[in-house]
């Protein structure tokens, strides 16, 4: 990936992959459980001294791609701050997603797509299914059209070897009066987790049907049935630190895959600091979970 005139992408794979839930194993077992945000907001782009341009994105993406690619489990864009730059800021998320495959670190696009017939079926051609043109390894989706909303995202993820992460508890304030209202007996945040679990119910070694849930404050879900990862914002600059993941999400069988952004990113812009910055960080995480067992 280049900043400056037209970069050839990579073949967009013309078959599936092998199963999210492993190579998601595969790559927290290598590099350990961090995801690191790409949110290139223009307050850091300022701090990087890059312009709050196209051109300041894509190289950016590119100091992103250098330092972290072959170092840590996964990444996570968040697509808002390349679309706001319009179609030169998607090309660069496109050359992002591309130059990331292959690396052993996979790609979480945070992109929280959800609707219902036809238009969720053309965003499982735009994010999930084999060949899509802004496929990522994974994707964020809402279920707040009601989870049976997302199945042709979950079909078309499942026949790709794609993943994707359900929005279930978040940490803004306003997500309780939606996600901790009742549905029969449990929360709706709860029936979430339910029905995620349900979807990776047997296989192995992890399904490929995650959640999303806040880490910066007590969640009150219960997670001991879930079969598949779980994405925690909030580590870091939002407040929760190592300690608060390990105690939070202990009960957790799956994978936890903590996600720290602005933490992480303003060692930039100098790749090596940022990449030891990540990696001191996946250290600390490890430690944690391993002084909290």
């Amino acid at each position: 990936m280049s900043s400056g005139g037209h970069v050839a992408r990579e073949p967009v794979p013309a078959s599936a992959q092998a199963p999210f839930g492993r190579r998601l194993t595969d790559a927290v077992a290598r590099y350990g459980p961090l995801c690191v945000g790409i949110d290139p907001h223009p307050g850091l782009l300022a701090d990087w001294g890059l312009p709050d341009d196209a051109d300041g994105l894509a190289v950016f993406a590119d100091t992103c791609l250098s330092a972290l690619a072959g170092h840590v489990s996964s990444v996570k864009p968040q697509s808002a701050f390349f679309e706001r730059h319009g179609s030169r800021g998607i090309a660069v998320l496109e050359r992002l997603l591309a130059g990331l495959t292959g690396t052993g670190t996979l790609s979480v696009l945070d992109v929280k797509r959800g609707d219902i017939g036809s238009t969720m079926d053309g965003y499982a051609d735009a994010y999930l299914r084999v060949g899509a043109p802004l496929g990522a390894d994974a994707v964020t989706l809402s279920p707040y059209l009601g989870f049976g909303s997302l199945r042709p995202g979950l079909d078309a993820a499942a026949e790709a070897g794609r993943g994707v992460f359900v929005l279930a508890r978040t940490s803004n304030p306003e997500g309780a009066q939606v996600q901790l209202a009742r549905t029969g007996e449990v929360s709706v945040a709860q029936a979430i987790v339910d029905a995620a679990a349900a979807e990776g119910a047997g296989t192995s070694p992890l399904g490929q049907v995650g959640i999303v849930v806040g880490a910066t404050a007590e969640h009150g879900l219960d997670l001991s049935a879930l079969n598949g990862p779980v994405l925690v914002p909030g580590l870091g600059a939002q407040g929760a630190g190592p300690a608060d993941i390990a105690s939070r999400f202990r009960e957790v069988g799956g994978t936890v895959l903590p996600a720290a952004a602005r933490s992480v990113l303003r060692a930039g812009p100098d790749p090596s600091a940022l990449r030891g910055a990540a990696l001191a960080l996946s250290d600390e995480i490890e430690a944690a979970g391993r002084n909290a067992g």
